[in-house]
């Protein structure tokens, strides 16, 4: 499709990965989730967008968990064309010697309305290319040389495919993340290589809060694949020893943007200097609601799904309807825990049931509500049912050490505290979790969380949080401290395990366990505060601050 010469996107978003579909493999995690929800807020609010991405023809893997909690992986077959439109059009781009050609696929984003904001998808695996390069795209994130290659794609590829497409005048090109930094480059030639032209048209979200998640490539690597796109002074522009993907970015952007007002205060100091601003990131409200309770939500707050800030009426919905949709959402998510257990324990629907879904990292804590395990059973023995979930990467041999010793405590628990990690965490799993758990745990290493966004879907099903004050719910809980729990100091970077898993027992035993079992009057109320949270911690919102601040 050509673009009717009228339609003038404000802003083209460019993101490394996008959630299109759970069984679209163009994500890894929350970036790419991220990237889809605004856009999909984008469609919903008529927002005239369009988004940039690359589609991956590698293998694609499911987890596979076995009861000694070893892993093994099944390769999946994915076809393309079974949910992307192949486009006729082919462009060029300069990656070393090689004149590579690239392709484009289509997906269409709906909102509410019918209106629709297109993803175009960059695709070099075409015969015309050498193997090497039919392989930049073959997999997300990939490692050495082809890392590069891959963010010459999405930048120069990007821009020169949209004006294949016939998009010229496009208000604000948004880099979601330092891989997308060759983009303003990509508009060099358009602006007779005049720094201030290219800034009037960019700006860039960082969503990373350590030194280490930058990408920096050598000088040598650099001009030995992107040379024809470096201008004279790229060393002015991004770095004098190595090129920094987001000096790059910072430099050829007119604003920057952090994912939370902690994350600014992190990215201030990553990068001395720089002015950050930030819109703390939000979820899609219709997509991670269970459609139970928008059947509540609908009936008691009429227009939260056009406009979700009137999620902030929570108070008059019904307490029985609320828990009634509760429980329904919960015996869904019993049923699938209960065929997927490798133990011969049964959950069910009457024990506080707790979920955390975390890539298994150290820096995210998977394994600290198990510090002390003689003191999680005095808490909470024979009254608490645990689900654990989280992809291991088919080569991270830590990530599988995580996931195996869980397996092996929740052995060593059975009959006193029921653990399941679940195989395959996709956002369809993540939808049964997020509505049919009692409480949302999250125990990431300060200030190692730039946002998080799994408790901002939980919170839209009346899960009340329970977290390390870091990232979005350091604001969510000055919103309103009623709607969940905090693990930890109150104003520190500090991280001490020891600490930080006894005040977690200590508010599970005396506050949370009680309030749930004894006073449940009392806990749906918190359920009703939890979800007025998603009248802010909603994409529309960051839709919207984002069109004010940096697609106007």
């Amino acid at each position: 499709m050509i673009h009717n010469s009228s339609f003038n996107p404000v802003v083209a978003y460019f993101s490394m990965e996008m959630m299109l579909e759970t069984d679209v493999p163009t994500y890894a995690g929350g970036l790419g989730v991220l990237a889809g929800d605004i856009l999909r807020s984008a469609a919903d609010l008529k927002i005239p967008a369009v988004g940039m991405s690359i589609v991956y023809s590698g293998d694609t893997f499911s987890q596979i968990l076995h009861p000694d909690g070893t892993q093994s992986f099944a390769k999946q077959d994915w076809q393309k064309l079974d949910q992307l439109t192949k486009l006729p059009h082919i462009i060029h781009v300069e990656v070393g010697d090689t004149r590579v050609s690239v392709g484009c696929w289509r997906y269409d984003i709906t909102g509410l309305s019918g209106f629709t904001v297109p993803v175009y998808l960059l695709d070099t695996n075409l015969v015309v290319n050498p193997q090497w390069a039919r392989d930049i795209t073959k997999s997300l994130y990939a490692g050495g040389d082809t890392r590069i290659c891959q963010e010459i794609i999405l930048g120069i590829g990007g821009v020169r495919m949209l004006r294949a497409l016939g998009l010229k005048n496009i208000g604000t090109y948004h880099l979601n993340e330092g891989h997308c930094a060759f983009v303003p480059l990509a508009l060099m030639p358009e602006h007779d290589y005049k720094d201030e032209e290219v800034k009037k048209l960019c700006v860039f979200t960082s969503h990373t809060p350590i030194p280490e998640g930058h990408d920096r490539f050598s000088y040598d690597l650099a001009y030995r694949f992107a040379s024809p796109h470096l201008p004279w002074h790229i060393k002015k522009l991004a770095g004098e020893n190595e090129l920094s993907m987001t000096h790059l970015a910072l430099n050829l952007s007119r604003k920057a943007f952090a994912v939370s007002r902690k994350h600014q205060e992190v990215s201030n100091r990553l990068f001395p200097g720089y002015n950050f601003d930030y819109v703390t990131n939000g979820v899609h409200h219709r997509t991670w609601t269970h459609n139970y309770l928008q059947d509540v939500y609908n009936q008691y707050l009429p227009g939260w799904l056009d406009d979700p800030s009137l999620l902030k009426s929570s108070s008059d919905i019904p307490s029985f309807d609320l828990w009634t949709a509760h429980l329904e959402c919960k015996r869904k998510l019993v049923t699938y825990v209960n065929r997927h257990l490798i133990t011969d324990e049964q959950f069910d629907e009457a024990t506080l049931t707790i979920s955390l879904a975390r890539r298994p990292v150290s820096y995210k804590r998977p394994l600290l509500l198990y510090h002390d395990i003689p003191r999680l059973l005095r808490a909470a023995s024979g009254r608490l049912q645990i689900v654990q979930c989280g992809k291991s990467h088919p080569d991270d041999d830590v990530s599988q050490g995580i996931v195996k010793e869980i397996v092996h405590i929740s052995q060593s628990l059975k009959h006193k505290i029921k653990i399941v990690f679940l195989e395959n965490y996709s956002p369809k799993v993540s939808r049964l979790l997020v509505s049919g758990s009692d409480l949302w745990l999250n125990t990431p290493m300060r200030p190692l969380e730039a946002s998080g966004t799994s408790g901002m879907k939980a919170i839209l099903n009346g899960l009340p949080h329970f977290s390390v004050l870091d990232g979005w719910w350091i604001e969510g809980f000055a919103q309103n401290p009623d709607s969940g729990w905090t693990v930890g100091p109150q104003n520190s970077d500090t991280n001490d395990d020891t600490a930080d898993a006894a005040d977690l027992y200590t508010k599970l035993e005396s506050e949370v366990l009680p309030l749930y079992y004894n006073r449940r009057q009392e806990w749906i109320t918190k359920m009703k505060h939890s979800i007025s949270l998603g009248s802010h911690f909603n994409s529309h919102r960051v839709a919207k601050e984002y069109l004010s601040k940096a697609w106007n």
